[in-house]
C-alpha cells in the first residue's frame, strides 16, 4: 500500500506506480479529493477512486460521484461498517480491472480493424478505403454491396472501429440466415407473452447496439413486412419491441450489406424502393477479388503466415508455378475462397512450400478444346436436339470438372450463376450419387 500526504504527492506515484485503486479524502493541504479525482480521471480514466469525508452531504455527494469517483463514504467507520468497505474496495478494483481489459480490446479490435490492416495496394481497393475514411466519423447510413466473400463485413468493422462509436457494440445480425418470424424479435426485442415460448423479455439487437453500430448482413433477403418496420426505424430513430406497445428510441448507425442487385430487386417486387433510399446515403462497392488480382499474392503470403502461426506450421511459401496459377485463377468465391484454400495447403504440405501441383484441378489451366462436328446426313438433322445435346454435354463437363460446384462450373462456363441452374433444372441432371457399399 502506498500513502500520499497532499493530492500533489498522490498524482506522482499515480503516474510512476501500477495503482489498482485510490482512497482519498476531500479535506487535504492544496487540491482538495474531489479535484484530485477529476485529474486522476484525466491522466488514469480506468482508475477507481473512493472518496472519503468527516462533513458527508448530499449534495457533496452528488458532486464526487459526477467528478468520476467509484463511490463517496462518510467517516468514521465502526467495526459494523468495515466488512462492507472492504466488499467495496474489492468491487471498485474489479471494476477498474474491467474497464482496463475493455479498453485494451478496444484498442486491439480498432488497430485490427485499421485501414493499414486492409490488405491490398490495388486502386480499385484503395479507392473503397478513402471512401470508408471519409464516412467512418459521421452518423450517415451506408450500403456495402459486392459479391460474396469480398469482405464486406470487414469495411463494416472499418467504418466502425475507426468512428467515434468505436467504444460501444459493434452488432451483427444476417438477415437471411433467421426466419422472418424470429427475425422481428431478433431486431426489436419482445416482451413476455408476445409469442408462444417468450417466457420472457428480451432486448432486440436495435436496443443492445445503441450508441454504436447495427450492421445488417443480406438485408436483400429481408422480408417485405420487417422492410416497413425497418423504415420506420431509419426514419423516426425509434421501434417497438414484439407485444409491445412502448416505443424506445435508438442512437444506432446502421451499415448494411448485400450481394444482390438491389435495383432490379426493386424492379421485380422484392425490394422496397423507399428503403433502399434510406440504405443508399453512403453506397461503398467492394471489387471481386478477380478485379484486383494485384493483391492475391499480398492476400495469400497473408493467409499463409496466419496459418502458419494457428496451425503451428513452417511453410515457407509458394513456388513460383503455384504462385501463377493463383495469380491466374477467377476466384469465384473471392477472398474468402483463397483464405480456405491457402488453409487447407498449408495443412497438408509436407514439404517447405506449395508447389502447383498441390493446388485444385479447378485452378489449373484449362486445356483448349476442338469441337467435333457431326457430318450432316442425307436425310437431315434437328438442329435444336443436336445444339441440346451439345448444350448438356458442355454442361455436363463443367460440373464433373468442379465437382458440380455450380458457381464455379458457371464462371467456366461463362455464364451466370443463375442462367446455369435454370438451365440445370430444364434438363433435369441430378449429382450422380456413388454406389453405397453392400
Amino acid at each position: 500500500m502506498l500513502t500520499a500526504r497532499e493530492a500533489s504527492e498522490a498524482l506522482a506515484i499515480v503516474a510512476d506506480d501500477a495503482v489498482d485503486l485510490v482512497l482519498s479524502d476531500v479535506q487535504m493541504p492544496g487540491l482538495n479529493g474531489l479535484e484530485l479525482v477529476r485529474q486522476i480521471r484525466d491522466v488514469c480514466p480506468d482508475l477507481p477512486c473512493i472518496v472519503i469525508t468527516g462533513y458527508g452531504s448530499a449534495e457533496q455527494s452528488v458532486e464526487a460521484l459526477r467528478a468520476g469517483a467509484f463511490w463517496y463514504l462518510e467517516k468514521p467507520f465502526d467495526q459494523g461498517h468495515l466488512d462492507a468497505v472492504r466488499r467495496l474496495v474489492e468491487q471498485a478494483i474489479e471494476m477498474g480491472r474491467l474497464r482496463a481489459e475493455n479498453r485494451l480490446l478496444q484498442r486491439q479490435l480498432r488497430s485490427r480493424y485499421g485501414f493499414e490492416n486492409i490488405i491490398g495496394n490495388s486502386p480499385s481497393l484503395r479507392d473503397v478505403l478513402d471512401i470508408v475514411a471519409k464516412v467512418a466519423d459521421t452518423d450517415s447510413t451506408v450500403l456495402v454491396t459486392g459479391e460474396s466473400g469480398t469482405g464486406k463485413e470487414l469495411i463494416a468493422r472499418a467504418i466502425h472501429y475507426n468512428s467515434r462509436r468505436a467504444e460501444r457494440m459493434f452488432v451483427t445480425v444476417n438477415c437471411g440466415a433467421i426466419p422472418e418470424q424470429l427475425l422481428e424479435s431478433e431486431l426489436f426485442g419482445h416482451v413476455r407473452g408476445a409469442f408462444t415460448n417468450a417466457v420472457s423479455h428480451r432486448e432486440g439487437r436495435f436496443a443492445v447496439a445503441d450508441g454504436g453500430t447495427l450492421f445488417l448482413d443480406e438485408i436483400g433477403d429481408m422480408s417485405p413486412n420487417l422492410q416497413v418496420k425497418l423504415l420506420r426505424v431509419l426514419q423516426d430513430r425509434t421501434f417497438e419491441p414484439v407485444g409491445s406497445s412502448k416505443t424506445i428510441s435508438a442512437d444506432v448507425r446502421l451499415v448494411a450489406a448485400t450481394n444482390q442487385n438491389l435495383e432490379r430487386a426493386i424492379q421485380e417486387g422484392r425490394f422496397r424502393e423507399d428503403l433502399f433510399y434510406r440504405l443508399n446515403v453512403i453506397p461503398i462497392e467492394v471489387p471481386p477479388l478477380r478485379k484486383r488480382r494485384e493483391d492475391i499474392l499480398l492476400l495469400a503470403q497473408h493467409f499463409l503466415e496466419k496459418a502458419n502461426r494457428e496451425r503451428a506450421k513452417q511453410v515457407k511459401g509458394f513456388a513460383p508455378e503455384a504462385l501463377e496459377l493463383l495469380c491466374a485463377y477467377d476466384w469465384p468465391g473471392n477472398v474468402r475462397e483463397l483464405e480456405n484454400l491457402v488453409e487447407r495447403l498449408v495443412i497438408l504440405c509436407a514439404g517447405e512450400r506449395i508447389e502447383a501441383k498441390e493446388l485444385p484441378p479447378v485452378t489449373q489451366p484449362v486445356e483448349p478444346h476442338t469441337v467435333a462436328l457431326r457430318r450432316m446426313p442425307p436425310a437431315g438433322l434437328s438442329f435444336r436436339d443436336l445444339v441440346d445435346d451439345f448444350e448438356t454435354d458442355l454442361i455436363l463437363q463443367a460440373l464433373e470438372q468442379t465437382h458440380w460446384n455450380k458457381n464455379q462450373a458457371a464462371r467456366l462456363l461463362g455464364l451466370n450463376r443463375t442462367t446455369l441452374l435454370e438451365k440445370i433444372k430444364k434438363k433435369g441432371l441430378e449429382h450422380p450419387v456413388p454406389p453405397q457399399p453392400h
